[in-house]
């Protein structure tokens, strides 16, 4: 039985995904038989040759990366997000504690890589953030950066009939989330996340739990308050505390209320 004070009666990871990805949105398999190879920040080349559902990467470390060279080829789920912006999400099978996840903007150049990873950090899931270019494709624009665009509002976030939940955008470190649906309904926890604008109004949103060990990465599209929509994974261990749970969903959301702080306890400054 939950308990709303208790946190080692919520429920594990394994059991939210039954059902949360109801309001997943249609794969993509725009990429399929292309090609794709990130030149990241770093200067690591990364090659990803993508089928309908798998894709072959190589990873080709910089001096100083301690990633080192290496390679796999797993399966993949690919979204559209905007015209000529991907996000893709796969699990590693040569890092089983990693996840991936890949924005790719097409008509920019632009790329932002996401690696949540399982450890002995608190919280247990962490993710790294490396920005990058796509190699061969013009580069035009601003290239994804942290933002704080999402600070002060409130959005209700439906995953499915039954999952819903609202976010409260804090600072540029803590978010709030509050369960209104679901097998966690009642429950809410103030959390780590990190926030990237891909394009005025998209946003990369990733938060990193610490009383359930698991993460996630999604993408969101802003621009209509009323009408805003979603796609994500969730990565982190099950119930046993050893075996790896990883699944994709998405959502529908709307803005609910914004808060608006006078300048000098604004927590964007």
């Amino acid at each position: 039985m939950t308990t709303l004070s208790d946190t080692s009666t919520w429920p594990p990871l394994n059991e939210l995904a039954d059902g949360f990805d109801a309001n997943k949105g249609p794969v993509s398999t725009a990429l399929a038989d292309r090609t794709i190879t990130l030149v990241n920040a770093n200067g690591s080349r990364v090659e990803h040759q993508f089928t309908g559902d798998e894709v072959r990467w190589d990873y080709f470390a910089a001096e100083g990366d301690p990633h080192g060279n290496e390679r796999g080829a797993d399966r993949y789920e690919a979204f559209e997000v905007d015209e000529q912006l991907y996000y893709v999400q796969f699990h590693t099978s040569t890092r089983p504690n990693d996840a991936v996840s890949l924005l790719l903007d097409l008509r920019s150049g632009h790329a932002l890589s996401v690696v949540s990873q399982i450890g002995d950090t608190a919280p247990r899931v962490s993710q790294g953030f490396m920005p990058g270019v796509i190699d061969g494709v013009e580069v035009t624009g601003t290239a994804p950066a942290p933002t704080t665009s999402l600070l002060g509002r409130r959005v209700l976030w439906v995953y499915s009939e039954e999952h819903a939940y609202e976010h409260v955008y804090l600072s540029p470190h803590w978010y709030t989330w509050h369960c209104l649906a679901g097998p966690e309904r009642g429950l809410a926890d103030t959390d780590e996340h990190t926030t990237y604008q891909l394009r005025p109004g998209i946003h990369v949103f990733a938060w990193r739990e610490k009383v359930i060990p698991c993460a996630a990465v999604t993408v969101a599209d802003h621009r209509n308050a009323r009408d805003i929509r979603s796609h994500g994974a969730l990565f982190g261990l099950d119930e046993s505390g050893s075996a790896t749970t990883h699944f994709t969903f998405g959502a529908h959301g709307r803005l609910l209320s914004t808060t608006a702080h006078p300048a000098e306890y604004d927590p964007a400054r």
